[in-house]
């Protein structure tokens, strides 16, 4: 009689703690994948914004014009706009962390690639295509992560998520202002390009959530089919914000490092420490702020 009283103490406690394990298991998996989101999206602005940290290096080996440097950029964004609607409705179809992967490997392949352009044509093509790879991680990275969490705390995850914009470009600004000028303009893209590989494969072993699990709202025409969209006065209202917020936000961007350096005589690489050190303050504070006052309000 003891010994089966001792024996089934036993089965409890080790079912009691297979719970606990699946438990906290169910609690760490969100976690890990967000923590791996972050980190790519964060590399994913770091590589961005490298050629602008080392743009005037750029132009003086390729004898450009302000004009052709500013195509390189206007080439990302403008394919990078042209892919992200045949992106999304492919996340509908397959597999969502399969595509990010893919498209992680994708950039990363080109960012390394940079390192080893010799003329402006190849560095214009190269620019094209790291925009349509990086539209499949903008585009569907956010609907993953919003599928990990319920909504009450989606404006804190997205909050820390989206602390990859900031962090990322202060860490392609002193990446690129700290090696580009001690070690040659290429050498910063080698650095900024292999993480991307290892991250992509981290992807790899996260479990795809259920799409919606933690959606309240239902679908309907106006969140779900695009003649409800132009229709929907929110999405307009958010959608030609954030394109406002880009818009002011890409030339201050893209020319600020260069603007010091070649206009208000700062050696390049304290142009782009001192650059890197105020995006990266006040973008941590607004994206915390904003995530935790989209949750409050």
């Amino acid at each position: 009689m003891v010994k089966m009283t001792v024996r089934f103490e036993r089965s409890r406690h080790a079912a009691m703690l297979y719970s606990l394990d699946l438990v906290t298991s169910k609690e760490l998996q969100p976690r890990t994948a967000l923590i791996v989101l972050t980190a790519l999206n964060l590399l994913n602005y770091a590589d961005r914004n490298v050629l602008f940290a080392v743009q005037p290096l750029v132009q003086d080996e390729f004898h450009l014009t302000k004009t052709e440097i500013g195509y390189l950029t206007s080439a990302f964004l403008g394919f990078y706009m042209v892919a992200a609607p045949f992106v999304g409705p492919l996340a509908d179809r397959y597999s969502r962390k399969l595509i990010i992967v893919l498209g992680a490997v994708f950039w990363s392949g080109l960012t390394l690639m940079t390192a080893v352009t010799h003329t402006y044509g190849e560095l214009l093509l190269r620019h094209t295509l790291v925009g349509v790879g990086e539209a499949t991680f903008v585009t569907i990275a956010p609907t993953f992560v919003a599928d990990l969490f319920p909504e009450s705390k989606r404006g804190r995850i997205f909050g820390i998520f989206y602390l990859a914009i900031p962090c990322g470009t202060a860490a392609g600004y002193l990446l690129g202002g700290k090696l580009g000028p001690a070690m040659g303009w290429r050498f910063p893209f080698y650095i900024a390009a292999f993480p991307g590989f290892l991250l992509a494969l981290a992807v790899c072993f996260l479990p795809e959530p259920p799409r919606g699990q933690f959606d309240s709202l239902k679908e309907t025409p106006e969140r779900g089919t695009l003649r409800g969209l132009a229709r929907n006065p929110a999405f307009w209202a958010v959608t030609l914000g954030m394109a406002a917020g880009t818009f002011s936000l890409g030339g201050i961007q893209v020319w600020m490092p260069t603007f010091l350096s070649r206009a208000r005589g700062y050696s390049l690489e304290s142009a782009n420490l001192i650059f890197g050190k105020i995006v990266v303050v006040d973008g941590i504070l607004a994206s915390l702020a904003g995530g935790w006052l989209g949750d409050k309000l």
